[in-house]
């Protein structure tokens, strides 16, 4: 989807936002963006860049050292989201699947991990049953319904976390590493499902350091440092030819090949190549 980012609402807007955790390990250094809506960005960086991080900022899980941060107009701080009215129309619109579903899945069964977030909001009962029901059925998990979640596969947990996300229909989709651990049939899949989100005019943000999945996933592309800083900026095509920030990130790296008794080095990529046959 092409974004006229001259027409279209401002979902988040963050100016040198800073965060540390214990006020000392630095997770994120002024890093300034907007997020437009029905806009597919990816926050590229490799592990520790500070990703997950600013996805749980914009999610309201945590709050700037320094820096602000504005969302849907609003400034987000905890004080905001201690105003219940605020907090409810917030988590109605903006979801978080974690990159570990283990850290997000804690109910008993499949069903009740499903209803939790609706049923906290206080929507009616039988709403809570519909979104679910229909949320089990466009992820094709409901054989799982009555299934202990811990004991579930790995691509059948990221299943049920993306349900339970899924269940509240949030305008906003934030995804850490979605398609970390996944099998590659599960990958594909889940790569619909985010081309699903999006044609239905969902924002969806997506942290990852995978560089195959950028042009499937996101229109624009922001490349955060070693540093926990932004240093890059631009289209996915833009960003996977420019092989000097890629290595400079440590998304890419130089890679020595031996012929004989020639030797030598050029960008070794290939989590981003790779090859279709096609029928004639």
């Amino acid at each position: 989807m092409k974004i006229d980012t001259e027409k279209s609402t401002v979902i988040f807007e963050a100016e040198r936002v800073s965060f540390a955790y214990n006020n000392h390990q630095v997770a994120l250094q002024d890093a300034s963006l907007t997020v437009r809506a029905g806009e597919r960005l990816a926050i590229l960086g490799t592990n520790g860049c500070g990703k997950s991080t600013l996805l749980k900022i914009l999610d309201g899980l945590y709050f700037p050292t320094s820096g602000t941060l504005r969302a849907f107009g609003e400034p987000m701080t905890e004080e905001v989201l201690l105003d219940g009215a605020r907090a409810y129309a917030f988590r109605r619109r903006v979801g978080l699947v974690f990159q570990d579903p283990d850290v997000q899945l804690f109910s008993p069964t499949v069903w009740d991990e499903v209803t939790f977030a609706p049923l906290h909001l206080g929507l009616p009962h039988p709403e809570v049953i519909e979104r679910a029901e229909w949320a089990m059925s466009l992820l094709d998990i409901q054989k799982l319904r009555d299934r202990v979640p811990h004991r579930l596969s790995g691509g059948e947990k990221k299943k049920v976390a993306l349900a339970s996300v899924l269940s509240l229909r949030p305008e906003v989709w934030l995804l850490d590493e979605p398609t970390a651990s996944l099998d590659p049939r599960s990958q594909s899949r889940l790569l619909d499902f985010i081309w699903e989100l999006e044609r239905e005019g969902n924002t969806v943000i997506t942290a990852t350091n995978d560089l195959a999945i950028l042009e499937e996933v996101a229109d624009r592309v922001i490349i955060f440092s070693e540093d926990h800083q932004i240093v890059g900026e631009g289209s996915p095509q833009e960003v996977l030819s420019n092989y000097e920030l890629l290595a400079k990130c440590n998304l890419i790296h130089e890679h020595r090949h031996k012929h004989g008794e020639i030797e030598h080095e050029h960008p070794h990529a290939h989590r981003y190549t790779h090859e279709h046959k096609h029928e004639k």
